[in-house]
Parts: C-alpha cells; sequence; structure tokens
C-alpha cells in the first residue's frame, strides 16, 4: 500500500537513485525529474526503473517544474539537483548559478503554493576555510561560484521557512561518496584508475592538489538523513557528517594499499587540476543530527575507501 508520495529533482544521481531505493522499501510512490539528452543517463536507476515514475524536466524550467509538481501532488520533494562539481563551477558559474539557485528559487514560489514538504541539498563547501569543525552556527566562507550559488539557495530556504510557515529543512551535508559517484570527483577518479591501471588499461593517474582536508561519509547512510529531516515535526537545518577528515594523499594511500599498489608510482600532478581558491580543510559537527533526528553514520573510511575499490575492480574498470 503507498504510504505517501514524493518527488526527487536529480534521481538519476549518486544521492538520487539511492534516496529512491530507500523510499520504495517505506511504500513511497517515488516520482522522478529527468533531463532529456542524446544519451540514457539512467544507468544508476536502472535496477529499479519499472517502480518509478519518471517526468521529464529541468529544475530552471519553472513552467515544466509547476505543471509535474501540480499533477503529482507529492506529500514531499527531495531537491537533489544541482552542477555539484565545485571546480567545473570555475568554468561554467552561470550555468551553476541557474541551476542551483534559480532552479531553487523556482521549487520554493511552486512550494510556497502547494504547501509540501521540501528538503534543500545544501553543502559543506558553504564553509569554505572557517575554523573546524562546522556545525549549523559556523559562518559562511564562499570559495566558489558553487558555494556562492548554495548559499543563495540555502538562505532562500530559510527566508521562505520563515516568511511563509512552509516544511523547508536543508542538509548540509559533507563530502559523501559510493561506487555510484560521479567518475569527475576525485574519490571516485581515483578507484575508477586503480581499476582501469590492474586491468592494463591505464598508465597513470592526473590529479591536482593531494593536500586538502575533506570529511568523507557514505552516500546511502546520507540519504537516511534527509529521510529524517522530513519525518520531524518541524522543519530545520542540518549538519550531515562524520566528524573524521583525511587529505586526498590518506585517500591515495589507503586504496592503492588495499588494492596492491603504490600511488607514487601513477599519480602526476596537473596544475589545471587546480581551483582558482581552494577549501583546506572541512570537518563537520553533526551533534544535532544525533540529538533530534537520531542519525549517525555507520560507514568509516577505511571500509569506505574499500568499498569503492571493490565496486570499480568488480565491473573490470569498464564502465
Amino acid at each position: 500500500m503507498i504510504s505517501k508520495k514524493a518527488l526527487l529533482t536529480g534521481i538519476t544521481g549518486q544521492d538520487g537513485s539511492y534516496l529512491a531505493e530507500l523510499l520504495l522499501s517505506k511504500n513511497y510512490e517515488v516520482h522522478g525529474i529527468i533531463r532529456r539528452c542524446s544519451n540514457f543517463n539512467t544507468q544508476r536507476i536502472d535496477h529499479i526503473y519499472k517502480d518509478l515514475h519518471l517526468h521529464y524536466g529541468d529544475v530552471t524550467d519553472f513552467g515544466c517544474l509547476f505543471q509535474v509538481i501540480s499533477e503529482i501532488q507529492p506529500d514531499e520533494i527531495y531537491n537533489l539537483a544541482a552542477q555539484s562539481h565545485v571546480r567545473v563551477s570555475f568554468d561554467s558559474p552561470i550555468y551553476t548559478s541557474e541551476v542551483d539557485a534559480i532552479g531553487v528559487l523556482n521549487l520554493l514560489e511552486i512550494v510556497k503554493r502547494f504547501k509540501c514538504k521540501m528538503y534543500q541539498a545544501s553543502t559543506s563547501e558553504m564553509f569554505g576555510n572557517e575554523p573546524s569543525p562546522q556545525s549549523e552556527s559556523t559562518k559562511f566562507d564562499v570559495r566558489s561560484p558553487y558555494a556562492a550559488a548554495k548559499v543563495y539557495a540555502h538562505n532562500l530556504c530559510g527566508l521562505y521557512r520563515e516568511a511563509y510557515g512552509l516544511f523547508i529543512s536543508c542538509g548540509i551535508l559533507f563530502n559523501h561518496e559510493s561506487s555510484c559517484r560521479g567518475e569527475t570527483f576525485v574519490t571516485r577518479k581515483i578507484t575508477k584508475a586503480i581499476a582501469n591501471i590492474k586491468a592494463g588499461k591505464q598508465k597513470e593517474l592526473l590529479l591536482g592538489n593531494l593536500d586538502s582536508y575533506r570529511d568523507w561519509g557514505y552516500a546511502p547512510d546520507y540519504v537516511d538523513a534527509m529521510y529524517l529531516m522530513l519525518q520531524q515535526d518541524e522543519p530545520d537545518d542540518f549538519v550531515i557528517a562524520t566528524g573524521e577528515t583525511h587529505s586526498i594523499r590518506d585517500f591515495l594511500d589507503e586504496a592503492f594499499e588495499y588494492a596492491g599498489l603504490d600511488w607514487h608510482d601513477y599519480v602526476r600532478i596537473d596544475p589545471k587540476y587546480y581551483r582558482p581558491a581552494e577549501v583546506d580543510y572541512l570537518c563537520g559537527d553533526a551533534s544535532k543530527a544525533k540529538d533530534k533526528l537520531g542519525w549517525k553514520p555507520k560507514t568509516k573510511f577505511k571500509e569506505l575507501v574499500r568499498l569503492m575499490v571493490d565496486g570499480d575492480i568488480n565491473c573490470h574498470g569498464d564502465k
């Protein structure tokens, strides 16, 4: 029996696919908005495709969004759509702002009318180089067009929540990874390269700054928190993080050693992968989520890395 209806933007992404699985397991009727592309981009949801209700659209298209939401009348909206690559946001700042900022404003204007609950995917990148550990009360320090767009969206969500009495919760998620992570993100780039190296398909791995530190968690753990936020009596903002931080060097050490390789034999530094403005150190304080949501991460760093390496090696580096 169907319990609720949910609409996911960004359903074909890492978080969207895991969240769709979770909601289906809870007997939700799950709808997703996907962009029309010349190639199919639904690989992450192919295994649950028949159980989903998919609609073509884009968060930058207000009319399309309005039509879809008015037809579905969802109980919950999870906004996961974004141009989420920080380095790319320097190259495509206008597109990033249109999707990550104005796209959210489009949704808020529609939610204001239909009064459904909404989850907004905020990001730890908003904190920039503010002292760690970062919590919900930490100031924002914008260090990229991506972060700027996300701060705009995050602040608008708070404004609409207060001004119109809407149920809008923002998850300030720190880095979260899996074998479904996009292949241009550094963690997946590393594990994909390991699989290709072992399969004899790749000889070197080009990376940028190895000395940035991140609080890395496991994506399936983090979508649990998204769901919990919309089950509360009152909307709020929550930092979701492990409270541990590791450098990209640490990730390389762990991943290559687990695969029986030495990363120094393969990794080369390419300046084109450096950001114009770097975020040096991120570490989150998820105490509020633990206290109010009963949430805590289940997967440790070492296990996360090994899951990702195994995931790519088991695909023989060819997917």
